[in-house]
């Protein structure tokens, strides 16, 4: 489900629109291993973000190239960690209202750190500048790309967390909780 899951990120869709946050949480919450957790979801968008900038190329490439995106890159990155480590507080006490909650919170963490990196690493040039008259508009700016990225995360933790649980009723070996 998770191969199937960042594979849709190849897929054209939405900015932002995108499994990677709902992938780590599901790794968090019923990855027997936490290492594993964590890895799984960053290896899937390393992936998946080396084939889209091979087939992309340009502007997409830069972001693995170029010094001026490394804080960004690596925020995004971290975020996927972070949400993996959000996702054990669901172990053993997954429900819809849990998911819903913890959704919304990585979306909102992917949201702030991701948008303030941007805007840290802001050079003159750019529209925000990186002084504290920018800071607001960069996170307005980027109002549009949150809500793409809440609904993805929303969609695919709906898909993830409600398949595993269709196929935990018709499957017995994956009844045993994982925690």
């Amino acid at each position: 489900m998770i191969v199937v899951a960042a594979l849709t990120r190849l897929l054209p869709h939405p900015p932002n629109f995108s499994p990677v946050e709902a992938v780590a949480l599901f790794g968090g919450a019923y990855f027997a291993s936490r290492a594993m957790a964590v890895a799984v979801p960053l290896v899937a968008m390393l992936v998946s973000d080396l084939i889209l900038g091979l087939t992309l190329g340009g502007t997409y490439f830069e972001h693995f190239t170029s010094p001026a995106y490394l804080a960004t890159w690596l925020s995004v990155y971290a975020c996927i960690a972070l949400s993996a480590v959000l996702g054990f507080g669901l172990r053993g006490r997954v429900n819809g209202a849990r998911v819903l909650g913890y959704s919304l919170m990585g979306s909102v963490l992917f949201f702030v750190v991701t948008n303030f990196a941007v805007w840290a690493t802001a050079t003159p040039m750019t529209a925000h500048p990186s002084c504290m008259i920018g800071l607001a508009p960069c996170y307005a700016a980027a109002l549009p790309f949150f809500q793409w990225t809440l609904l993805g995360t929303l969609f695919y933790a709906a898909l993830l967390f409600g398949g595993f649980a269709l196929l935990r009723r018709r499957v017995p070996a994956l009844r045993a909780q994982t925690v």
